[in-house]
């Protein structure tokens, strides 16, 4: 067999697939077996018909149509792999020569990945916030904290901020009817919270246990957002918020730590390494950006309408399954349809250049991977998910997975790649090293010499 290409456009291939009959003779001879075992012939067991035989009783046609379109998937896939083709979607495929006794000739049209020419890594530079940890940052951290162990008491006085407070409350139309989901009873509430509704904390002040009132504001959420409601709300209970005090007995309760000074010292570390992963993860999307900026990657047309219909459904989707719809959506983020169609179809585009330069670079580099690398991506994507790892893999053995995990791999250790070849800086003009940052979001020594996982 032998296999030739001729470059139609930067993306899209026609593949032409040459085969000997001699080569072919071993499929036709399983085609004549296949068809053999389906017919019964007076005087021969089935599966033991001659070819003759067959021939007189189906004709030779049948058998050689039946030969050649079981031979076509594997003359195709053999075809690609001689010729290193990365095809995007399903090939058209067309007989253009098929005489019996005579070589074979077939010929595929298919979209394929563009060859992409990718900038001078040195040359890109991209700035990032500074990895700053105020005080208040600290103070917030710990304050939040505080709040997961604060106590109530019971008060017989109005209700002010920061009070925990029960609640009923309804929202009614202008022909004062109650509006389906905008009504609730016994409602916990945080006095100062601005969670619920606009005018809600200012409403609720100053009134004790079993006093009420009525405000008029609109629904901030849903379907109905930006309706105006007449709202009803009365206070069953009022309850005073203690948070505990910073001591050491809060910390050894609250902590593995002994002392206020070894807790906060933790806190500021952890706040640290958050803003550290926040810059990777920060210089990671815009050395992408300059990348796809200064790269010219054509793209197949059709891949972009496929995967522009499987965004757009996915959309729907998730906004269905959030009892909203598109118009309401729209709406919400204060978007015309075209404007909606014009962002997604963006998006789309940059993300399948992403895709086509991140397989690019682990092509360009040879970035292979090894099974523990792997292994840890799948148990990650397991745990995020939330399932059990073992049937997550057996899932993902059954459905043909494996490829997408292992593509996965490659490309976010390309990205990682990409960001160690261009200069980042924070807004004080600092270097980053952030090649040594590790999975826990600090620094290695640059000594050290210890590998670090950057997928």
């Amino acid at each position: 067999m032998r296999s030739t290409t001729e470059s139609l456009s930067p993306t899209r291939v026609k593949l032409t697939i040459e085969v000997p009959f001699d080569e072919f003779k071993t499929n036709l001879d399983q085609a004549y077996k296949t068809i053999g075992a389906q017919i019964q012939v007076p005087g021969f067991r089935k599966g033991k018909v001659p070819a003759a035989i067959v021939d007189q009783r189906i004709g030779r046609t049948v058998v050689l149509d039946e030969a050649v379109n079981s031979a076509l998937p594997d003359w195709y896939r053999q075809a690609i792999e001689e010729t290193e083709l990365q095809p995007l979607g399903q090939p058209e495929i067309d007989l253009t020569k098929f005489v019996d006794g005579e070589d074979i000739e077939i010929t595929a049209e298919l979209d394929v990945r563009p060859e992409l020419t990718l900038p001078d890594l040195s040359s890109i530079s991209v700035s990032v916030p500074d990895a700053e940890v105020t005080e208040d940052d600290v103070t917030e951290q710990i304050d939040a904290l505080r709040e997961r162990f604060a106590t109530t008491t019971d008060v017989e006085r109005p209700a002010a901020d920061g009070d925990a407070i029960t609640i009923d409350l309804v929202a009614k139309d202008a022909d004062g009817s109650a509006i389906e989901g905008a009504e609730a009873n016994g409602m916990p509430y945080t006095v100062g919270s601005g969670v619920l509704l606009e005018g809600l904390d200012e409403n609720v002040t100053g009134l004790s246990a079993g006093e009420e009132t009525t405000f008029s504001t609109e629904l901030v959420g849903g379907e109905l957002k930006g309706t105006p409601v007449e709202v009803s709300v009365k206070v069953v209970e009022v309850k005073e918020r203690h948070l505990p005090e910073l001591d050491e007995e809060f910390v050894q309760t609250a902590s593995e730590f002994d002392t206020i000074d070894e807790f906060t010292a933790d806190v500021r570390e952890r706040l640290t390494r958050g803003k550290r992963m926040e810059q990777a993860n920060e210089a990671r999307d815009l050395v992408l950006d300059e990348v796809i900026g200064a790269v010219e990657a054509p793209l197949p047309e059709t891949l972009v309408t496929e995967e522009l219909g499987a965004r757009r459904e996915q959309v729907e989707q998730q906004l269905a399954q959030a009892g909203l719809t598109m118009e309401g959506y729209l709406e919400n983020e204060e978007q015309t349809p075209e404007e909606f169609e014009a962002e997604l179809e963006r998006r789309t585009r940059d993300s399948i250049v992403a895709q086509f330069v991140l397989d690019q670079v682990v092509k360009d580099g040879e970035i292979g991977i090894e099974d523990a690398e792997l292994s840890q991506h799948i148990i990650q994507r397991a745990q995020q998910s939330g399932q059990d790892p073992n049937a997550y893999v057996q899932h993902i053995m059954e459905h043909n997975h494996v490829p997408e995990m292992v593509s996965e791999v490659l490309r976010g250790k390309a990205l990682a790649s990409l960001v160690e070849g261009a200069t980042v800086t924070d807004e004080s003009g600092n270097d980053l090293r952030l090649s040594e940052l590790r999975g826990d979001g600090t620094y290695e020594d640059e000594d050290a010499g210890t590998d670090t996982d950057e997928s």
